[in-house]
This record gives C-alpha cells, sequence and structure tokens, in this order.
C-alpha cells in the first residue's frame, strides 16, 4: 500500500485500490432510513404552494412542472429546483511522468450500494459555503481561492432534464504541482485505472463521469498504431478523426453539426415552466410519498441518514426515487473504417436550452423497447441485433436521488443497418463529441457517461 501520511504520493495498484475500497465502506457507519414527511428536520411544505423546501431557502425544492403546446396543457409533474450552481472538481498531478487523479470514496444517501468513487469535490454551493453548519469542503481551495490549481477544464454542464429544473453544475480539472495532502477518503488512480473501474457496475458515479468526460488527456492521437482488432481500430480512428465522411444526412463539419443541431432545437413548439406543486394535475402526497395517481412515475420520499465521514454527521432530506432501471445506449457503426456514433437531438422539458445531444436510446425507468419510435433501432437493441461493447449498470446522482440506476451500453451493429437516419439522428465520431464538450449544454449527462465509457474501451 502506499504512504498514507500527509503530503504522501499514496499511489496504488488497482488490486491495492479494492482493498483500500473494502476499509473505507467498513469505516463509514452509514446509515440511510426511510422517514415520513413529518420526520424532516428543517424542511417543510408551503401551506401556500405545497412546495417542499429548506427553512433555509437554500439546497433544492421540490416544486411542479408545466409543459404547454400552443396553449394546451400537455405534461405536468414534480421537478427539483435547485438553480445554485456547485462545482465537480478532479484535481490531477503527474507522478513520475504520469497523469493521476484524485478521487473519493463519497457516501450518498441515494446510492444504491452507499460509497460510491467520486471527483475530488462534489459539492453544491450551500454545501460548500456551509449553510449546514458542517465542516468545510475538503480540497475546495484548489478550485476557488487565490492558491487553486491551473485550470485544463472549467465548463457548465447540465444534468438531468427530465427530473432538474435547469440544473448545471460547474466541471472543472485543475493541475496541482506542488504537494497535495492525501486524506484517508481520497485515493490517486491513473486515467487507465479510472477507465477500468467503469467495468465496476455502479462503482464510479455520476459526477466523476460527467467530468472525467470533460478530459480529453490520455485518449488516442494520431500516432497510435492500429493493432489489429477491426472494432478498437475503428474506435481509434473515431478519436483521430474531427470530420466524418460525407454520407447520408451526415453533417461531417464541426458546422454542419451545429446546424444539424440548431435546427432540431427549432422544432421544439412547446415551453415548459415553473409551477406550484400543489397546481400538478393526476399527483398526490400522504404521510409517505408524493407520487403520481397511476404509479408509473417517480416518487418523492424523505430519509434520514448517518454518514461518519461526510461534512455533517446526521441529517434529513428529501429524495426523489424512480420506479426502476433507466437504459441508455449509443449505437456504434464503423462508416469508412471509423467507428461512428449514433446521437440524438433529445429534448427534456427540464433542460435550461430545451434539447441536448443524447444517446441513441435512452428509456426512462418503466419504458420498454416497446417505446423506442424506431423500428430500426428497436430491432438494433432486440437480441442478435448488434455486438454489445459496453453493458453495465450505473447509478445516477446519489445526493438527490433515491436507487436511480441505468443500464448504460454500447452495441455496434454491421454495415446492414442504415447509414441515412432520420432528422432527429447523427452520426457523429468520438472526437466530434469530445469537442463539443469543451462548451456547455451540447451532450446531456447520460450521452456524457456513455463517452466516458466508451473511453475505457480504447
Amino acid at each position: 500500500m502506499g504512504d498514507w501520511s500527509a503530503g504522501g504520493r499514496g499511489l496504488m495498484s488497482t488490486e491495492e485500490f479494492h482493498g483500500w475500497w473494502a476499509g473505507r465502506l467498513a469505516a463509514g457507519g452509514f446509515s440511510v432510513e426511510r422517514i415520513p414527511f413529518s420526520g424532516l428536520d428543517a424542511w417543510a411544505f408551503d401551506p401556500r404552494t405545497g412546495n417542499l423546501g429548506h427553512e433555509s431557502g437554500r439546497f433544492f425544492t421540490v416544486e411542479g412542472l408545466r409543459v404547454l403546446e400552443g396553449g394546451t396543457d400537455v405534461w405536468s409533474q414534480p421537478v427539483i429546483n435547485q438553480p445554485e450552481i456547485g462545482i465537480l472538481g478532479i484535481v490531477v498531478k503527474e507522478f513520475d511522468g504520469v497523469l493521476h487523479c484524485l478521487m473519493q470514496a463519497k457516501m450518498e444517501p441515494g446510492n444504491v450500494n452507499t460509497l460510491q468513487l467520486s471527483p475530488t469535490v462534489q459539492a453544491t454551493r450551500s454545501n460548500y459555503t456551509q449553510v449546514h453548519r458542517g465542516h468545510t469542503t475538503r480540497y475546495l481551495e484548489y478550485f476557488t481561492g487565490p492558491e487553486r490549481g491551473q485550470v485544463l477544464v472549467d465548463v457548465l454542464q447540465s444534468e438531468q432534464g427530465a427530473w432538474f429544473w435547469r440544473k448545471r453544475n460547474r466541471n472543472m480539472v485543475v493541475l496541482a504541482t506542488g504537494d497535495v495532502p492525501l486524506h484517508e477518503d481520497f485515493c490517486w488512480l491513473t486515467l487507465a485505472q479510472l477507465r477500468e473501474l467503469t467495468s465496476v457496475d455502479n462503482l464510479l458515479n455520476m459526477d466523476a463521469r460527467t467530468v472525467l468526460s470533460c478530459m480529453p488527456f490520455g485518449l488516442p492521437d494520431e500516432d497510435e498504431a492500429p493493432t489489429g482488432d477491426a472494432f478498437r481500430d475503428a474506435l481509434v480512428r473515431s478519436y483521430q478523426y474531427r470530420h466524418q465522411p460525407e454520407r447520408g444526412r451526415g453533417p461531417g463539419t464541426a458546422g454542419g453539426i451545429l446546424s444539424w443541431f440548431t435546427e432540431a432545437k427549432t422544432r421544439c413548439d412547446w415551453n415548459a415552466r415553473l409551477v406550484p406543486m400543489a397546481d400538478v394535475a393526476g399527483w398526490g402526497r400522504d404521510d409517505w410519498e408524493i407520487s403520481d395517481r397511476a404509479g408509473e412515475q417517480f416518487r418523492v420520499i424523505a430519509v434520514e441518514v448517518a454518514a461518519g465521514t461526510r461534512e455533517v454527521t446526521r441529517w434529513t432530506q428529501p429524495l426523489l426515487q424512480p420506479r426502476g432501471e433507466g437504459r441508455a445506449v449509443f449505437v456504434a457503426r464503423a462508416i469508412d473504417g471509423v467507428l461512428h456514433l449514433l446521437v440524438r437531438a433529445r429534448p427534456e422539458y427540464g433542460l435550461l436550452d430545451q434539447v441536448e445531444m443524447a444517446p441513441t436510446v435512452h428509456l426512462h425507468p418503466g419504458r420498454g423497447i416497446e417505446d423506442v419510435r424506431e423500428p430500426f433501432l428497436r430491432d438494433a437493441l432486440r437480441p442478435g441485433g448488434g455486438t454489445t461493447r459496453y453493458d453495465h449498470v450505473l447509478s445516477e446522482e446519489g445526493g438527490r436521488f433515491h436507487h436511480a440506476l441505468t443500464r448504460y451500453q454500447i452495441v455496434e451493429v454491421d454495415e446492414g443497418f442504415p447509414v441515412d437516419v432520420p432528422p432527429q439522428l447523427c452520426w457523429m465520431t468520438a472526437r466530434q463529441l469530445t469537442d463539443l464538450l469543451r462548451h456547455g449544454h451540447y451532450l446531456n449527462i447520460e450521452a456524457r457517461s456513455l463517452l466516458t465509457c466508451l473511453h475505457s474501451l480504447c
């Protein structure tokens, strides 16, 4: 095991990591218990609006969302409104010429397995400004103070548009050059190790995946030689090519992609707005949950939490609980020897700009293949429809969602799969997607997670 003293390097093999991980899980003293809403401390329902919020006016509120199309109500639901911008940040440092990431063993109340591997800093503004009156956020000074490291990545990215109202966080990567004191809940891992750990279900959390997707470091470059593995070589070329072949409806150039994306936004003829929870049709509340009367959507519950390793060791809060497991799939196909991903321009009611680039297929919990609109995609997702290159269940954000799981897949299809696709879809290379992540609000959270999963296949 590495040197765990303050300022020590703490470097470890992947095998040693798993031993360290088991130790952190055993040392946590974690518990999460469901409670009635009356057991919430400092949280209450507003008697006028029915909104659920914290007495400080900070953290987040559960409000109503109404969608109108042509002046007619078409959809309403509860939504989490958290207007403040948090920090999701990874400190990186070179050891012996190899870049390492400082990662955290972090407990979140909604995690299905309690502890997951997280960025160096994963904190809402309410948390890192200590509204909770708890301890300070470790390593925050590397991102916000006058002594912060060299900024390599700094971009605002969205989160789930189906459950959040215009939620976004600051995705950051900073390079440290001096000694970094190492706390026992943190460890240094290489990018190669992190990519290997994406093959472990529910280990690398959502916030780590989104920051890692924004890091182009260590991806294949033009000097990488072919291996003879057809899929991997096509994937490597996908990272090398900024321009795809001019075939089908593929726009090819960066300008063409942006035009395709802008056109998709103009097709949205609905608008969404916040309304009081009391005005949300088809939903009700009892002592234990807010839920839709049909029992098909998510529910909002309350929990009491104990966590010895958090800034606050005991608290209560609401959580959004999905009913079942979601599914997110990138369909991939080699075109002229270059692997392309089939990207969807996907509208979601809670997104700041209505539409973002998404996986080929994204099914919310309770939905199945029969809900996919395009027959050729339904065929591709059925057994025998393609070769599955990645298939793991990964957790969504555990600080606001309870046991929110998504089955992430990358499915390669053969030359019989159409290159000419409907206008809501577009073939893009991995390099084109990675380049877009220098800017916010292009790729949604599921697409960013899958892009990190794709990196692991290099």
